[in-house]
């Protein structure tokens, strides 16, 4: 199963570039919607219109990220000198007050200037008291986990629209109700199958056989699939009203299909021909408990994910991945990076709306672990630094002298960056 952890979230950009002039006005505002408008015509053109859409909705997911740390930074009345989307050369620009915000040509991330982030910036002495590292302990620690609280929201908000809108095709509930409308009937070669010579419509839902209710899809199938040869009495609803239709199951080894003209195995296993959905729908209450359950499984997917990569194996396997195309095309561990995702979301979009907003979920809770791990450059390496300064400063005020943490720093953004280039490298060879 590919796992989801694309390198280079929003945290790498809190390691902010020299301050920029500011500039705004009407030109720069129609260069960055000509420059959008350029992006999703090209995505269109060359078949890939819905995952460049995707992908600008993860763009938005970087925004909403670094709002995180702006709205946090804000309430607190911390100072904030720049918000910005993208790296590299700047294409749009304004300020609004003391705050000047701007999109720029690279869109692996962004980043938000707050004022004061440790002791090797220096601030005018009338504005230390609206520093990051003048607020107290909790107010930092919000400031620094505000970001991948962002992306918690959005994947329980596309968690709960995936199991209250488009419902689930199988990702977390794999139960499908017995009830669940028929979406095909199926034909066979040489003539009718019982679906069809006992009336079954697709759109129609059996409420019981024989007089029994099931509960699931499964424990129905299991039924009927004992009753090869047996009259069954199938209650169906079909538009508001109750029908009773009398499919005679066959074995499934005489039941031969139009598609492929291929036997289906089973023996003499009871076969009507028809199927449904596997999209499972839930109420209101029941997606909001599904939603926190499914965003549960995926984080533990992600910390699964996490734990192979520093295992000797999974270490061994990177290597492996890296120096033949063959192992990286055959691993099922693969982890994806932005070079494959618009493949992934391609693929996603294929299958249909309940697998775009898994996905996009399973995205956004690993880049909010990610930013939660506790090592430079990402958030959780602040958060570590502000527990330890906490701690220290139960006796009398203490702040980590930054200067001494800066090749520790240097030494595992490096690493972060080969890392993440390796795994670039590893997507580009599946590709080709």
């Amino acid at each position: 199963m590919t796992r989801l952890v694309p390198p280079g979230p929003g945290g790498l950009a809190d390691i902010p570039p020299p301050a920029p002039t500011a500039r705004s006005g009407p030109a720069e505002v129609a260069r960055l919607a000509v420059v959008v408008a350029a992006v999703i015509a090209a995505g269109y053109l060359a078949g890939y219109g819905e995952p460049v859409l995707l992908i600008l909705f993860l763009i938005g997911c970087i925004v909403a990220h670094e709002f995180g740390h702006y709205i946090a930074a804000k309430t607190g009345r911390v100072k904030v000198t720049e918000f910005f989307v993208g790296f590299g050369p700047r294409l749009w620009s304004i300020r609004r007050g003391e705050t000047e915000y701007g999109v720029k040509g690279i869109p692996l991330g962004g980043y938000c200037r707050i004022v004061g982030m440790n002791n090797l910036e220096d601030v005018d002495p009338a504005e230390e008291g609206r520093t990051y590292r003048a607020a107290p302990l909790w107010r930092r620690l919000l400031i620094d986990v505000a970001g991948s609280s962002m992306h918690f929201v959005i994947a329980l908000v596309v968690l709960f629209s995936m199991f209250f809108w488009t419902g689930d095709q199988g990702y977390y509930l794999t139960r499908v109700p017995a009830d669940s409308p028929i979406q095909s009937i199926v034909a066979l070669q040489g003539g009718q199958s019982p679906a069809q010579k006992a009336g079954l419509q697709v759109g129609d839902r059996i409420e019981a056989i024989n007089g029994v209710h099931f509960a699931t899809y499964q424990d129905m199938a299991k039924y009927i699939q004992a009753r090869a040869g047996v009259r069954l009495d199938l209650t169906v609803e079909r538009g508001g009203r109750l029908l009773h239709l009398y499919p005679t199951p066959i074995p499934e080894d005489s039941a031969v299909r139009l598609v492929g003209g291929q036997k289906l195995a089973g023996g003499n296993v009871g076969f009507i021909g028809f199927s449904t959905s596997g999209i499972i729908h839930s109420s209101f209450t029941a997606s909001v408990s599904e939603a926190g359950g499914a965003f549960v499984a995926g984080a533990a997917q992600t910390f699964d994910a996490l734990g192979h990569l520093v295992t000797f194996h999974g270490v061994s396997n990177y290597f492996h991945m890296l120096s033949s195309q063959k192992a990286a095309k055959s691993n099922p561990d693969q982890l994806t990076t932005v070079v494959a995702l618009p493949s992934v979301l391609n693929q996603a979009s294929q299958s249909g709306l309940p697998t775009v907003l898994w996905i996009l979920a399973l995205i956004n809770i690993s880049i909010g672990i990610i930013n939660l791990l506790p090592f430079f450059p990402v958030d959780g390496g602040r958060v570590v630094v502000a527990l330890y300064e906490g701690i220290r400063s139960i006796r009398r005020p203490y702040r980590v002298d930054m200067q001494k943490l800066l090749p520790v720093m240097y030494a595992m953004l490096t690493v972060f960056v080969l890392y993440s280039f390796g795994w670039i490298l590893i997507n580009l060879r599946t590709m080709s």
